[in-house]
């Protein structure tokens, strides 16, 4: 198993070795969901344990204990709403399947023109989304297997893309499960193309000659754009083990196609079988990241007929200032 995790991390390195910022569509797949992933510094993809695996490492569903419904919102970046809805559920024989949907609302703005700078009356809205379908099993007592079949499509005013796209996974762990190995690739899928009928224009051809036709409607052309390919490798150790208290300290390698490499650490102290607390760095090695410190914390408990899960984290973003994430968990048989 160390033989595959060196040779993966090699080939990656190799095909990603070089920055190319800026150069992807739908780079909203890479914000990050859930808040006890987030406090962690997405240090994510061997840990498990939420629904939020569905986005961090597929390969991990089939290791959850019940089914589950997550619910988590962030206060994105510029005042957009980053909100994510999974819900896995347990199969037999360690098998699992489940659903999300990852959505960014940039809200609603007016529109102006060059006349009407107060405002037309008129307003445009943009949003992104991604619906995802997974499915998990349990290769064995160690090895976990999971994929994702998704829709992804971006939306401004009435202009949009769509594509489809694959991520798959990987869980190893150890017999006494005290160290496990996370892998994940992610958005493997087809280019996505601008269209609609904000691209639509009036053109005169020739506006230095009468005699044709001045008002002949034209289509704007817009180039593809690749999707952002993600590949995560990690590992999790858990480094302390009392009655009350468990530790663990897991790393991820977080390589994608449209950035640089970057190294993520997170530390988790789960407390009674119960409250857990997380603190978090994010973006080691990219010297232009804005992304930092985090910190995060959770309880479990019972009402209403349901076993409950509240979380809470907090990620520092640099300039963009500090953004706060909040989740609810439904657990159930």
């Amino acid at each position: 198993m160390k033989k595959v995790v060196i040779i993966a991390l090699a080939v990656c390195s190799i095909c990603f070795c070089q920055s190319k910022v800026g150069s992807s569509a739908a780079s909203f797949l890479g914000a990050g969901v859930g808040s006890r992933a987030i406090g962690m510094g997405g240090a994510f993809s061997a840990m498990g344990g939420d629904a939020s695996v569905l986005y961090w490492n597929p390969g991990a569903m089939a290791e959850l204990k019940q089914s589950e419904l997550l619910i988590s919102k962030a206060n994105w970046l510029v005042g957009s709403d980053l909100n994510y809805l999974a819900s896995i559920f347990k199969l037999a024989k360690g098998k699992s399947v489940g659903l999300y949907l990852l959505q960014l609302d940039y809200g609603k703005e007016e529109i102006t023109t060059l006349n009407e700078q107060n405002g037309t009356g008129q307003f445009w809205s943009a949003m992104d989304y991604v619906l995802g379908f997974s499915y998990g099993s349990k290769l064995s007592n160690r090895f976990s297997f999971g994929g994702t079949g998704k829709f992804i499509s971006q939306r401004i005013h009435h202009t949009s893309a769509n594509s489809f796209a694959t991520d798959l996974g990987l869980i190893y762990k150890t017999p006494s499960d005290k160290i496990r190995i996370g892998m994940s690739i992610s958005n493997f899928g087809s280019d996505m193309t601008m269209d609609g009928k904000d691209l639509y224009k009036k053109i005169d051809i020739d506006p230095n000659n009468s005699g044709h036709n001045e008002s002949l409607v034209a289509r704007l052309k817009t180039d593809p754009w690749p999707l952002p390919l993600f590949f995560r490798a990690g590992a999790s150790f858990q480094i302390m083990n009392f009655e009350s208290m468990i530790g663990t300290l897991a790393f991820d390698t977080f390589i994608p196609s449209d950035d640089v490499e970057i190294i993520n650490v997170g530390y988790e102290m789960v407390l009674f079988d119960k409250s857990h607390i997380q603190i978090g760095y994010s973006g080691i090695g990219n010297q232009s990241s804005e992304e930092g410190f985090t910190m995060g914390g959770g309880t479990s408990f019972y009402a209403g007929g349901f076993d409950l899960r509240l979380d809470y984290s907090f990620r520092s973003f640099g300039l963009f200032g500090d953004i706060h994430y909040f989740s609810i968990a439904f657990l159930y048989k």
